[in-house]
């Protein structure tokens, strides 16, 4: 269970961590890729931060999350820059892509179609007790 220091050093490295990676993004100037933090989990000795990525389009999110592991070091000095009034050390990042969305685009097409086994129960498979 997360401690309420916990939440908050997330909630603040979330924050900025936004703003550097679409920062970024903006500079170079690349188009048609949307990236968001969709999660910050912080350890209990604060020294490491889990970041979940959501990247859109899917299909650059392997090859944006491999780039953003590279500069994951001029990330860090950066957001240190932003919360060094907040935070006497900066956690160690390390970054994941955030799959969630698409689990929940799986079940609604699933759900949507002919065979959604709610409405169908003769598609799940039958139970056997022993």
């Amino acid at each position: 269970m997360e401690t309420n220091r916990q939440k908050k050093i997330g909630g603040v490295i979330q924050k900025d961590l936004v703003d550097i990676l679409q920062g970024e993004v903006r500079k170079n100037g690349v188009s048609n890729l949307i990236i968001s933090v969709s999660k910050v989990i912080v350890t209990t000795d604060l020294s490491v931060a889990t970041v979940h990525l959501s990247i859109f389009p899917q299909e650059k999110a392997q090859e944006t999350l491999v780039a953003i592991k590279t500069n994951s070091k001029l990330i860090k000095h950066d957001l240190s820059q932003r919360v060094r009034l907040q935070l006497r050390k900066v956690p160690n990042l390390v970054f994941f892509i955030d799959d969630s969305l698409d689990y929940i685009e799986k079940i609604d097409n699933a759900l949507s179609s002919k065979e959604n086994p709610i409405e169908n129960r003769d598609l799940l498979d039958k139970r056997r007790f022993q």
